[in-house]
This record gives C-alpha cells, sequence and structure tokens, in this order.
C-alpha cells in the first residue's frame, strides 16, 4: 500500500508541474521590466536608443547596453515621440500561436491524466 500512495504522489508532483509549464510559458524571461513612466522618462532624456514594438510590448536597447521590457497602455504619441528623440524604431507583429498548437496546449493536461488513468486501470484489472 505504501508503494501506490507514493506513485500516486509522484504522480500528482508531475502533473502539477507540467500544468505550470504550460500555463506561463512567457513568465521566464532574461529581461528587466521598466515602468511606462519610467521608459518615457529614459525616452526624455535620451537614454533609449532602440525599440522594437510587438502589440502593446516593447523592448527597448538602452544605450549602455540593457535590454528593458515594457508594457504600454494606448498611447497615441509614442511613435512620433520616439521619432522625435532619434530612436530607432522596429515594428513587428503580435506573436501568436497556431490554432493548432494552442489546441494541443490547452488540451494536454487533461489528455494526459485521462492516459494516465487508462493506464492505472488497465494495471488493476491483473491484480
Amino acid at each position: 500500500m505504501g508503494k501506490n500512495l507514493a506513485l500516486w504522489v509522484i504522480i500528482a508532483i508531475l502533473l502539477v508541474a507540467l500544468f505550470n509549464l504550460f500555463q506561463s510559458p512567457s513568465g521566464r524571461s532574461s529581461q528587466s521590466s521598466l515602468a511606462f513612466s519610467d521608459f518615457l522618462a529614459e525616452v526624455d532624456s535620451g537614454q533609449i536608443s532602440e525599440v522594437t514594438i510587438q502589440g502593446n510590448n516593447l523592448t527597448a536597447e538602452t544605450r549602455d547596453g540593457r535590454s528593458v521590457n515594457v508594457y504600454t497602455p494606448d498611447y497615441p504619441n509614442l511613435v512620433e515621440k520616439l521619432n522625435d528623440k532619434g530612436v530607432r524604431i522596429i515594428a513587428q507583429p503580435e506573436q501568436s500561436l497556431s490554432p493548432l498548437m494552442s489546441a494541443l496546449i490547452s488540451w494536454f493536461p487533461m489528455l494526459l491524466i485521462i492516459g494516465v488513468w487508462i493506464f492505472f486501470m488497465r494495471q488493476m484489472q491483473g491484480g
């Protein structure tokens, strides 16, 4: 009975770990975050050399080589302000997953649980 309980605990821990892995794939980043107001202050002071725009997310390169992520609200004059300060602007489309990959990611944890359940049901028939 002790082996079965330990096996179930290990399986539960693995399932929780897999679920967490698929829930926040973008949570791991080597770049630092910057508040939007601080970003505007750095633009005004000439510290920003290049900005990559993807939807409402900006990746900014500072003159000293730092790379920072900034989430922007709807700010209609942002591109004009960056142009006025001589910042190089790179616009890219928002990254999105294909519909098939999105469906696989959302259904994978449930399919894994069902697969493990079927596996154990088959194992119990022999005993």
